[in-house]
């Protein structure tokens, strides 16, 4: 096989196990971005920010918090008709645009009354 001689003298750089030196500097911004210039529209970072924002200080509130918010979704589903499985209605929570803040919230407050306050939190789990 012919290999032009730079490929060579690359295959002999590599096989002596150095890496060679590129021949530019590589900048951060010369990585992919498809939409370099585009700013994303999120009307909903304000709410999101906010339910992050939120500390937990309050056992009555930290209760209230683990109460409101369900550990499983509660939409799904098994409808039976008979005892035949008609059809499955799959968890929806994940379509919730506040899913992950309600989550960490309800595992904040959960986190508290264990840490803080010293309760059994297993009637909340």
């Amino acid at each position: 096989m012919n290999f032009p001689s730079n490929t060579m003298s690359y295959l002999t750089f590599v096989s002596r196990g150095t890496t060679p030196v590129p021949s530019a500097p590589v900048s951060p911004s010369s990585s992919f971005d498809p939409f370099p210039s585009k700013r994303r529209f999120t009307p909903l970072r304000p709410i999101r920010n906010w339910l992050e924002s939120i500390k937990i200080q309050d056992p009555k509130f930290a209760h209230r918090l683990c109460e409101l918010i369900p550990s499983q979704c509660p939409f799904e589903r098994d409808i039976k008709l008979f005892g035949h499985l008609l059809f499955h209605i799959p968890p929806l929570c994940k379509l919730n645009p506040f899913y992950e803040e309600l989550v960490s919230l309800r595992f904040q407050a959960l986190c508290y009354l264990a840490d803080e306050c010293g309760e059994d939190i297993s009637a909340y789990c």
